[in-house]
């Protein structure tokens, strides 16, 4: 597959990235922090994977496939995360790993 194949998971997976970035950002200001260690972990995890698949899927790797696969599982865990936090970052950031982990579950086939 050649990169323009993979645009709108690179593209949602480019998006979540940054979500989970601003999220890490926000609950390190949040007056708990400790609440928030969980969710700053799995963004942080989130944000690396996304843009490993990004590089992944725009040089056309034979293993776009299962690092999509792995982002997909990912994603999920962070939104699942994310979920239990009614910050705007949180809800925000969970709406964004839904959609990357979705994009990502119809590469890794």
């Amino acid at each position: 597959m050649n990169h323009q194949q993979y645009d709108s998971c690179i593209k949602s997976c480019s998006g979540c990235a940054i979500a989970c970035d601003h999220c890490a950002s926000a609950c390190l200001e949040e007056p708990n922090m400790e609440m928030m260690r969980e969710c700053i972990r799995l963004d942080l995890d989130c944000a690396a994977i996304c843009r490993v698949a990004v590089q992944f899927m725009a040089s056309g790797s034979r293993f776009a496939a299962e690092v999509c696969g792995l982002c997909a599982r990912i994603c999920e865990a962070c939104a699942q995360e994310c979920e239990k936090h009614e910050r705007e970052h949180c809800v925000a950031c969970a709406k964004a790993c839904r959609e990357c982990a979705e994009q990502c579950r119809r590469m890794a086939v």
